[in-house]
């Protein structure tokens, strides 16, 4: 197989061939055209291919022809959505019009940022048929020095379409169902449990998000058994979904009379919030039990038969509920709970099927994994996964989290773009 250089002329079979299976090799001798990128090639699909910037039998070429490919088809896709919008019967249904639109919008910076890429190829293109024929010494010096220019807008602009090509978290765009539960350490492990809902609270305040707690249970002392509650807001699971897993803390507990160190855990789990239509719990699958409310009373609390268990039977998940008066209210925050923990559920189970997608994640995804410690002594906050030290302790026990999130979701983006051949 020959490769094709570099050059601003190929023959125009080996085009037929590259369009139709795929080969980069030249066939017989025949007449040669210079074919811009984004001509029409021997399949007849505008600009299906860098032709001749892209073609070559190294892998870095061969990575730019696919990564061509695929930014065609999604600019395919805005095109064919913009005619189906204007359709009669489309335009006349808001709701099927309203999600064509959401998508064609989703795709807008993907096409306009690979209209510009076209756009510096060409040029590119067109700067070397000057150099390759070389009549004129001065303007071939500047071709190639334009041409330095406009490469490192390309190579600029290619890593931003590969940044944009990383397929969206269907859950970025959802409200979070936040659950926090004391491990090991005892009452020490339930102050910590209750630091955390602070940590996440302050978070919460400080991006203007709203948090509604659904359950929490005490210890008496101050802390948290365990705490369940909502935070609606802007892409608010994008941003806290790497905050499932173990957080330990190393401190000198307040029961500590001797000065020693202890160190506790306590589970974190970032559940999506799903709602009734996404996941609808059949009345048949549910049981329903009510009883009196325990722990501290007051305002009729723990007076009426108004805490309530709901038993998932199919999965055997079992939500409590006792923070309100109301049944009905504890009812329903009860099932909001178990919705998004079945809603959690199936995810888990897809992305253990998808194995070489789970590779991609943030460390492992396991709720039993370690990803934190919080060690007072020293002021600092560790995160296991990407190795990220902050000697910042009080500010990040304030809320102050995006630093971690921020490097969290770059890590996460990079291995993404690593699985795509960039």
């Amino acid at each position: 197989m020959v490769p094709v250089e570099r050059s601003v002329y190929v023959a125009k079979p080996a085009i037929q061939g590259l369009a139709d299976d795929g080969q980069y090799s030249l066939r017989a001798p025949a007449k040669r055209q210079r074919l811009r990128f984004g001509d029409e090639g021997a399949a007849g699909a505008r600009g299906s291919l860098c032709y001749t910037a892209l073609i070559g039998a190294d892998s870095r070429q061969a990575r730019a022809v696919l990564l061509v490919e695929q930014l065609q088809k999604v600019e395919r896709r805005y095109h064919e959505l913009s005619a189906r919008m204007a359709e009669p019967d489309v335009a006349a249904d808001y709701e099927q019009l309203s999600k064509l639109a959401q998508e064609q919008s989703g795709l807008e910076p993907l096409v306009a940022t690979f209209q510009r890429y076209r756009d510096l190829r060409r040029q590119i293109e067109d700067n070397e048929a000057l150099i390759a024929e070389d009549e004129d010494p001065e303007l071939t010096a500047l071709a190639q020095e334009d041409n330095a220019a406009l490469q490192r807008d390309a190579d600029r602009l290619e890593q931003e379409l590969k940044r944009l090509l990383i397929p969206k978290d269907r859950q970025a765009e959802k409200d979070v169902i936040v659950e926090i539960r004391a491990g090991a350490g005892g009452d020490e492990a339930g102050l910590f449990c209750a630091d955390l809902y602070r940590m996440y609270s302050r978070w919460a305040e400080e991006h203007r998000c709203k948090k509604e707690e659904l359950s929490l249970s005490g210890n008496g002392l101050g802390g948290v058994k365990e705490v369940i509650f909502a935070v609606k807001g802007e892409r608010v699971y994008s941003r806290l979904k790497f905050e499932s897993g173990v957080h330990r803390v190393q401190r000198v507990p307040v029961t500590e009379s001797q000065g020693r160190i202890h160190t506790s855990t306590a589970t974190v789990a970032i559940l999506p919030e799903a709602d009734e239509v996404e996941i609808e719990v059949q009345a048949q699958d549910v049981r329903i039990d009510i009883m009196r409310s325990s722990g501290p009373g007051g305002q009729s609390v723990n007076t009426t038969d108004s805490a309530v268990r709901i038993t998932h039977l199919p999965t055997g998940l079992i939500v409590s509920c006792q923070d309100e008066k109301s049944q009905l209210q504890n009812r329903l925050k009860a099932m909001r709970i178990l919705r998004s923990r079945l809603y959690d559920q199936e995810l888990q189970r897809q992305r253990d099927e998808l194995g070489a997608a789970r590779r991609h994640q943030v460390g492992s995804g396991d709720r039993s994994e370690k990803i934190r410690t919080y060690n007072f002594p020293q002021g600092r906050v560790t995160d296991h996964r990407i190795g990220l030290t902050l000697y910042r302790l009080e500010a990040i026990m304030d809320g102050s989290l995006d630093e971690f999130i921020a490097q969290l979701t770059a890590h996460e983006q990079a291995a993404q773009l690593a699985a795509l051949g960039a």
